[in-house]
């Protein structure tokens, strides 16, 4: 494993600290717990664990203040994948390069350990047993990840989505849509993180520019590798968009231009990042996307 590449150093980073996040769920239905182990702990990006603590370096501070804010996104995130690729939403069959958890379990207990990783989140953000947030910082970080995972966020987001299918989507719906279903939850790691590392004010709005900008490019890159990577690189379908005539950047761009826009919101966020204390971990990061192939 590269020890350079800042999705890798997540990825190892954020594995212990999901296993024992599964630990504090206690005893439940073998059925249940099977569902949410298979799921949390199947392969990830860590992309937005890795923004978590990106954003607390980059104000030159411990990443380890984030690690209660990267347990609870990554739970919330797989519960969405979960939600996401099941028969009544994207129907998908393939997740993280294994059957989505409805084929694994069944789509009861699919539905079921989803709405578990989203109580866990919460959970683990509000624990006592983390380093200690001031109160204001904590009601902050619980009230930033509710409006991000909430009705007018992710979930309203993936409501967009589905209204979209065989609808001819304008460039403003579709960026309205995948701010919501996509760049929320990124933007509330950087959100979260900059809280988790007492940013002041105008580091905070910094960090949320930032979160926002890799929201949409990360979206617009998505669109592009749906057409242009396999299924087998992806670990979920390929070209599905173009299966369930969804409105993407791509149709409406094209490649190129979609790929420019990637290049050019990217660069805004390095140029972002130049501002705060420590921009070296965003800086990895955007670069490590800009070479993204799945």
């Amino acid at each position: 494993m590269n020890n350079t590449d800042p999705l890798a150093l997540a990825q190892q980073r954020i594995a212990p600290l999901l296993t024992a996040a599964l630990g504090r769920l206690g005893n439940q239905s073998l059925a249940l717990g099977d569902a949410i182990q298979y799921s949390l702990q199947a392969p990830s990006k860590a992309l937005r664990p890795a923004l978590v603590w990106a954003s607390c370096q980059a104000l030159g501070m411990d990443p380890a203040l984030g690690d209660r804010a990267a347990i609870a996104i990554e739970c919330i995130h797989t519960y969405s994948l979960i939600h996401d690729d099941l028969p009544a939403m994207d129907d998908d069959d393939l997740r993280r390069g294994q059957p989505s958890c409805h084929i694994a379990h069944g789509e009861a207990h699919a539905i079921l350990a989803g709405d578990a990783l989203q109580a866990l989140a919460f959970e683990a953000l509000a624990d006592p047993a983390w380093p200690l947030l001031a109160q204001g910082q904590l009601a902050a970080s619980v009230t930033a990840l509710a409006r991000a995972a909430g009705g007018a966020g992710m979930v309203d987001g993936q409501s967009l989505d589905l209204l979209a299918e065989n609808q001819s989507t304008g460039l403003d719906q579709l960026e309205l849509m995948h701010s919501r279903k996509t760049g929320a939850l990124i933007r509330a790691c950087c959100e979260i993180g900059g809280l988790s590392a007492n940013a002041d004010p105008m580091q905070l709005d910094t960090l949320i520019q930032i979160g926002q900008t890799l929201g949409l490019a990360f979206q617009v890159q998505d669109d592009v590798l749906d057409v242009t990577a396999s299924t087998e690189a992806l670990g979920k379908p390929a070209g599905s968009d173009h299966d369930q005539n969804k409105s993407t950047f791509v149709t409406l761009l094209g490649v190129a231009e979609s790929q420019a826009l990637v290049d050019d919101m990217l660069s805004g966020v390095n140029s972002l990042a130049s501002s705060l204390p420590n921009p070296a971990p965003i800086l990895a990061i955007v670069a490590r996307l800009s070479q993204r192939n799945a």
